[in-house]
Formats: C-alpha cells, structure tokens, sequence
C-alpha cells in the first residue's frame, strides 16, 4: 500500500507539473496519472489503497472546504447568498430531468432507473470546482462581483440536490425500500439547515475551546480537523449537509477569530499541496475508460444535452443577479465538472442489479472523462478573459 501511495504522489506531481508546463490546470495531469496507474489500466495501486480511496478523497474535500470557508466574509455572503440557493438547486433540478426524460425515452430505462441516471449526472463536481474557485480568489479574478464566492456556496448545496433525488428515484426502483416524494423534497431544506446549524455551532464552540488554548495554533488545528472530520462522517449518515455545514465551520472562525483563521488558511494551504494530488489521482482511478466507451455516442450525447440544460439553468438562476453577460457566461461554464459524486455512487445501480446498472455506470463514467478535464481547462483559460480582476 505504501508503495503505491509513493508512487501516486511522486507520478500525481510530475503528472501536475507536466499539465503545468503546457498551459493546462495541474489536476488534469493528476487525473491522467490516476487513470494509468489504476486498476483499469497498469493496475499498480494496492487493493487496499483503493478500498481507502473514498475516505482519502473526502478527507481532501474536508480540508477544501474548510479552507474555502476561511476565505469568505460576511459581507460576500450577504452579497451572493439568494443567487447561491438558486444557482444550487436550479441548473441540478433542470439537468437531472432533462437526463431523465432523455434516459426514459432515448434508451428505453424504467422511470425509476432514469431518474438515478438525471441526478447521478446532474451533480457537479466540489472536487474540481472548489479548488478552482479558491485559485481565481487568490488571484483576485472576479471578486468584484463575488463570482468565485457564488460558485464556492452554490457548489456545496448543489450535490444535496442530487444525491436526495438519486436516494428517491433509488428507493422508488427497489421494493425493500419505501419512497416518498414529498418526504425526500422536504428533507432538502432540512438537510441544508442541518448543516448551517450544527456547523455553525460546532465553530462557535471550537472558538470558546481556543480561547483556552493560548498560542498553540498546531494543536488547535489538530481538534478543528478531529471535530470536523467526525461532524462529516455523523452527518452524512444524518442525512445533514455537512460539506456545506464545514464550509460554514470555517466562515464563521474567520468572523470570530480572524488572527486564528488566518494561521489555520496558511496550514491548511500547505496541506492541501499533498492532499490534492491524491483527490485527482484517486478519483482518476475510479474512471474505467473500457466501461465509458461502452456507452457509446448516445451516452456522450445525453451528457452534453444535460449540460446544455444545465447551463440554462445558470442563466436563469442569474437572470435577478448584477453579473453581466460575461460573468453569467463564465458561471455555466464552471458549473460544467463531473466527478466526485459519479465516482462514488455511479456504481450503486448496477451493485444492487438494476438492469440497466451498467449503461448507469458506463454514461457516469464517461461524464467524468469528458468534463472533468475539459471543464477545468475552461474555467482556467476563460477566467481572466470573463472576469475583472480586482
């Protein structure tokens, strides 16, 4: 396991590098490096490494988030926070329809089996979005109107949005599971209040417990992680949103203790030098490119129908807000990436023997290999020329 773990994060930084040196976000050379060495391809990650992979890659989403939250001022969210709830559930409800009906109709799936393939695709990807929206932060690209803050909040809502309607669409396929659509509708709201809730809680007590610990920033951070990392596991099996509620962990730190913030941000920044090869190589390794192609052009043509739904979805999500056209333009395009959410429930059909499991699969797939790379590669090369800086 070691070997392999060595091995990926020697190969996941050349391969970064490597994307560097020809102009492309070092995550995509991260991916590729995970693609070859995973066990689709040279095979040469240990099977144990891989049975982790899901922990180590949400553990990385963790540090993040948090450390996304340890940027944003009150001030930002009171300026994005209703365009954030509808850029959050909007494009993802318009997608995973679309998806839906063209599943239902298109490939002949039950209507149970079409909505898990809408809200699999129709999730965007925190793991691809977030980093790229703290970069464009730090280089000060459209922080005039907030857009990289719009897309940081509206990102972690997104995904509670999906995965609730996967859960019923799930639930509505399988008769030792009871569904109910107004049930999963209602517990949308509560599973985003959960998370502001108890997140916002767990920060202020964190605040009252540094104030008995003096000067000792390492052993601060230590807790915050430990506490933080426990409030992800526990809410996720709450059904809470609890990437949103870390998120709010880390804004209301820098609200409380700014000086504090600040040291946990520069840490956390260097941890994430480490963490993020292992996210994009690991999720890299999820993608079998023999199951993608299996589903063929209609698969590529429903994905890209569903982004097209979904970029109508930023528009109107927008259409209230003070983003000009080129702002507007440049959010449907960051909200394009796939790839956290379909490598980890992409395979759920097919393992509890849905018959079209596999198309699930394959069409999930291929919508990581599509827009991952090449949504990444658009938000970088269209931010400076749609957005202002300052």
């Amino acid at each position: 396991m070691l070997t392999g773990l060595g091995l990926l994060l020697l190969l996941g930084y050349i391969g970064g590098k490597m994307a560097s040196k020809v102009k492309l976000p070092p995550l995509i050379g991260m991916l590729f490096v995970g693609v070859l060495m995973g066990p689709y391809m040279l095979n040469w990650l240990d099977s144990d490494l891989l049975l982790v992979s899901q922990d180590i890659r949400t553990f990385a989403l963790i540090i993040i988030l948090l450390r996304a939250g340890l940027g944003i001022k009150k001030e930002q969210i009171k300026e994005v926070g209703v365009i954030a709830l509808k850029m959050s559930s909007i494009p993802c409800l318009i997608e995973g329809f679309t998806v839906t009906g063209l599943a239902y109709y298109l490939l002949g799936f039950s209507f149970a089996e079409a909505g898990m393939l809408g809200f699999i695709i129709a999730a965007v990807s925190p793991a691809v979005v977030v980093p790229s929206m703290l970069d464009l932060k730090e280089k000060r690209l459209g922080e005039d109107k907030q857009v990289p803050t719009l897309l940081l909040a509206g990102t972690s809502i997104d995904d509670v949005f999906a995965i609730t309607l996967f859960t019923f669409f799930l639930g509505l396929g399988t008769e030792a599971m009871e569904s109910s659509l107004l049930l999963d509708i209602a517990r949308i709201p509560l599973s985003i209040i959960g998370g502001v809730v108890i997140g916002g809680v767990l920060a202020l007590f964190a605040v009252y417990i540094f104030k008995l610990i003096h000067k000792k920033y390492i052993e601060k951070l230590v807790l915050l992680l430990g506490a933080t990392i426990l409030f992800v596991e526990w809410g996720d099996a709450l059904g809470i949103a609890s990437l949103l509620g870390v998120m709010i962990i880390g804004f209301l730190l820098l609200e409380k203790v700014p000086a504090q913030s600040k040291e946990f941000s520069l840490a956390l920044g260097g941890l994430w030098v480490f963490l993020q090869i292992l996210l994009f190589a690991l999720v890299g390794a999820e993608v079998n490119i023999a199951v993608a192609l299996d589903s063929g052009f209609i698969g590529l043509g429903i994905i890209l129908i569903g982004l097209l739904a979904r970029s109508a979805g930023v528009w109107i999500a927008t259409m209230s807000s003070d983003l000009n056209t080129k702002e507007r333009l440049f959010c449907m395009i960051a909200y394009t990436p796939k790839a956290t959410v379909q490598a980890a429930i992409g395979a759920v059909p097919l393992a509890l023997g849905f018959e079209q499991g596999a198309t699930i699969l394959a069409i999930a797939v291929l919508s990581i290999i599509v827009t991952a790379p090449l949504g990444a590669l658009a938000i970088y090369a269209t931010a400076p020329k749609l957005l202002k800086q300052g």
